[in-house]
């Protein structure tokens, strides 16, 4: 007999922050349409503003459970923008497990190494990505560059043609997925 775990299929996500009215748009549609598709689908995520926040989301919109990967303590304080922080209070308290890593504070390397233990954890990979370099360690290039090395299956979601917006410079040192 196969335990029903076995055939969850476990999806983490890596994203940009700052997305555009019309990716977010195309973005939530192609999750969803993926999603759907996967019974007793089981979402990874960080909850960081745009792209993780969004998969959540989708993956509760469609009946999956939660899975959330907290980059360090105090990470709720990198959220600026007063919604995104309600967000992320709000989809914390309905992640089925919280799993928080142990640096102390918010930083690249905590950033990083809770994409890697996203990957580590799941059975494919959404991208949420432009194709471009990372903006800063840990950025989506990066984990997605450590889910090909691992041969994580990676589906990458990102309209064709189109640019991700430059960032205000107060803004880019933010700025990871």
């Amino acid at each position: 007999m196969t335990d029903s775990s076995d055939q969850t299929r476990r999806i983490g996500i890596s994203g940009h922050q700052g997305l555009a009215p019309d990716v977010i748009a195309y973005v939530t549609q192609e999750i969803k349409s993926r999603l759907a598709a996967i019974p007793g689908v089981t979402g990874i995520s960080s909850l960081a503003e745009g792209a993780d926040q969004l998969f959540a989301k989708c993956v509760l919109d469609v009946g999956g459970s939660l899975e959330v990967i907290v980059p360090s303590k105090d990470y709720r304080s990198t959220f600026t923008d007063q919604a995104a922080r309600r967000e992320y209070d709000h989809l914390l308290t309905l992640a089925s497990r919280v799993t928080t890593l142990s640096f102390p504070a918010p930083s690249e390397k905590a950033f990083l190494a809770a994409g890697k233990a996203i990957v580590d954890s799941c059975e494919v990979l959404f991208a949420v990505w432009d194709g471009q370099p990372a903006r800063g360690s840990g950025g989506t290039a990066d984990i997605v560059e450590y889910a090909q090395q691992l041969g994580r299956d990676t589906v990458v979601i990102w309209p064709a043609g189109v640019l991700r917006q430059a960032l205000p410079e107060s803004d880019r040192q933010e700025e990871r997925r």
